[in-house]
């Protein structure tokens, strides 16, 4: 491979390509089945083995997201294949995800360390011409062995708690791994980068209409399956509203007036760590709007209530921490919404399931009426008069 035929212009703008869309296909595969496995085992244990295994299929994602942001591999046809491989192993890994904790744990760890290993070689070998970013894979490079071995070695194990304890180490030592290593030597495309992020919940967000619209398919069209299924619409619409009609553009013009180790940091804290929240709340909405269509007239349970208040609380408070990460300001209105919905657990557990769809959807609607008037004027300069104009 020719050492230059990886390299970007660092500053200019590079659109999300063709290659890297293909790729996301088999992440939404993914998602789907992490939506799966809380939806066949509707618990608290299950809830958290659903987000552990989208935390390292996240991450593997994550990786590749920081590859494909420095180093071009569209025109190469070695590195392409090498893409194309992993899209192969990723999507045995999300075919095994809902037994990642079960049946499919040897496989789906098999899998994942494919995925692992196949980014870290064409890591390795697309940045030899560059010492600075060469360093900084070289750093993280025993973490990102080491956390997909232990999975691999927890399928080997019986179910209980040295498996789970093997999770719960590579999962702290992949997110912790940027924090030890540093962020000197990274070098980031903002444009890409908050774009690629970005694409990622419409990924998530579409997930949840699909989710809905199955559901909504799998029952009579009566009046309340059709308010029900509005509601969820809405409740989707807000939060997509909520990301991109204001939070996504500020955050990608801080991104670009950093540079240096400050910028990596806020790439790396901001879309490697926030986003997952964001995405995971989103999920557990959609397993939320799942549960209500199935039964519009008896109250959720306790797990798919919490999944879907508490989903949208979370992806709020991701929002609060992106912000306060990003700008250094609390969106009080944001905390304030999640803490209501919350608050207003209780409540929804003692009514039909459609009445707590309506009530949260009450909730954030009225949040984006709310900032929409509150902030129009910051809203309009954001969206209408780009940096220098």
């Amino acid at each position: 491979m020719s050492e230059h035929r990886h390299e970007r212009v660092i500053g200019a703008r590079h659109p999300v390509t063709p290659l890297e869309l293909f790729f996301d296909l088999v992440f939404v595969f993914a998602l789907t089945q992490v939506t799966t496995l809380l939806a066949d085992d509707l618990t608290w244990l299950g809830m958290l083995r659903a987000f552990a295994v989208l935390a390292v299929i996240w991450w593997a994602w994550a990786g590749f997201a920081w590859l494909t942001n420095s180093i071009g591999i569209d025109d190469d046809v070695a590195s392409r294949l090498v893409m194309l491989v992993a899209m192969a192993a990723m999507l045995v890994a999300g075919l095994a995800a809902p037994g990642a904790f079960g049946a499919y744990s040897i496989l789906f760890g098999a899998a994942y360390l494919v995925v692992r290993m196949l980014h870290i070689a064409l890591y390795a070998v697309s940045t030899r011409s560059d010492p600075d970013v060469f360093g900084a894979v070289a750093r993280l490079a025993p973490g990102m062995v080491t956390a997909p071995l232990l999975i691999l070695a927890a399928g080997f194990l019986p179910e209980g708690p040295w498996r789970a304890g093997l999770w719960l180490a590579a999962i702290v030592i992949d997110f912790g791994s940027p924090l030890i290593a540093g962020s000197q030597g990274w070098k980031i495309d903002p444009g890409h980068f908050a774009e690629r992020h970005g694409l990622v919940i419409i990924i998530a967000l579409g997930e949840s209409l699909v989710a809905l619209g199955l559901s909504a398919a799998g029952e009579e069209l009566t009046a309340g399956v059709i308010v029900a299924a509005s509601l969820g619409v809405t409740v989707v619409s807000a939060m997509w509203w909520l990301y991109f009609d204001v939070v996504a553009l500020a955050a990608e013009r801080m991104l670009a007036s950093l540079s240096g180790r400050a910028q990596a940091a806020m790439a790396r804290d901001s879309y490697s760590y926030l986003h997952l929240f964001m995405v995971f709340g989103i999920i557990l909405v959609a397993l939320g709007l799942k549960k209500t269509l199935l039964d519009i007239e008896a109250p959720l349970k306790s797990v798919a209530l919490v999944a879907l208040y508490g989903g949208m609380a979370l992806y709020l408070l991701a929002h609060v921490a992106f912000r306060l990460r990003n700008m250094g300001s609390l969106n009080i209105q944001r905390l304030v919404v999640a803490a209501l919905l919350i608050a207003a657990i209780p409540i929804g557990l003692a009514i039909p399931s459609i009445a707590a769809l309506a009530l949260a959807t009450v909730l954030v609607i009225g949040l984006v009426v709310f900032e929409g008037i509150r902030f129009r004027s910051a809203r309009h300069a954001i969206r209408h008069h780009p940096p220098g104009h």
